[in-house]
């Protein structure tokens, strides 16, 4: 089993907000993720969305690196 890529996870989720659960094997928390960010990008308009998708884009790219680093640890590789 190859390790995963605790780097390319975050930057995956940088770009594309999910992306990097997605790239972990984490699919549903993945596609929540992003549907989280696409809401709130729609709350913008309403203000709210200004304070709740930085928050979900910050919190997917620290789950993104979190989970990889945790993956490799439960299969005995260093990250």
């Amino acid at each position: 089993m190859a390790p995963k890529n605790p780097g390319l996870s975050l930057l995956g989720s940088f770009f594309i907000p999910g992306l990097g659960q997605l790239m972990n094997g984490h699919t549903g928390k993945g596609i929540a993720m992003f549907l989280g960010y696409a809401f709130s990008f729609l709350l913008m308009f309403v203000l709210i969305g200004f304070l709740t998708a930085p928050a979900i884009w910050i919190w997917g790219m620290v789950d993104a690196y979190q989970s990889a680093q945790r993956w490799n640890l439960q299969r005995g590789i260093v990250s």
